[in-house]
């Protein structure tokens, strides 16, 4: 078995949900080299998180982005914690709920998602910046 492991920082996005795919993979070239294994992606964030999803349709992504800012809004008048603005602790809540990473099985060097999955990045600060990911892939060679 060998371990690869790579951090790269995605470029930035607005609030929102966002098809990384192909940029965890054009970023890490040692998972081409993966027969049978796994890839871990880790956002090292706390106003952001990971999810995998529809890759076909972007009216899913929208969706996403309403339900969660419906479900946590910024407006909730109970929050202490806004010292970044109003979006602050409500990214830190919708964070832990999506959570922090996922694991993807790799097959022949390429990752095994389903024919309509994609991983997400969801964004829930309104400038939240640079965002980076740790990538780790086991397995095989």
């Amino acid at each position: 078995m060998e371990i690869f492991q790579k951090a790269f920082t995605l470029p930035t996005y607005r609030r929102g949900f966002h098809l990384i795919t192909q940029e965890i993979v054009d970023n890490f070239p040692d998972l081409k080299k993966i027969r049978k294994g796994m890839l871990q992606v880790f956002i090292q964030h706390t106003s952001a998180g990971l999810t995998i999803n529809e890759n076909a349709d972007p009216s899913v992504r929208s969706d996403f982005n309403t339900f969660t800012n419906k479900l946590v809004p910024e407006d909730f008048p109970h929050f202490i914690h806004t010292y970044e603005g109003p979006d602050d602790m409500p990214a830190h809540i919708k964070s832990s709920v999506f959570g922090c990473s996922v694991q993807i099985p790799v097959t022949s060097g390429k990752l095994n998602l389903g024919t309509w999955q994609g991983v997400y990045l969801c964004e829930f600060r309104d400038y939240g910046g640079r965002r980076t990911l740790v990538l780790t892939a086991f397995g095989e060679v």
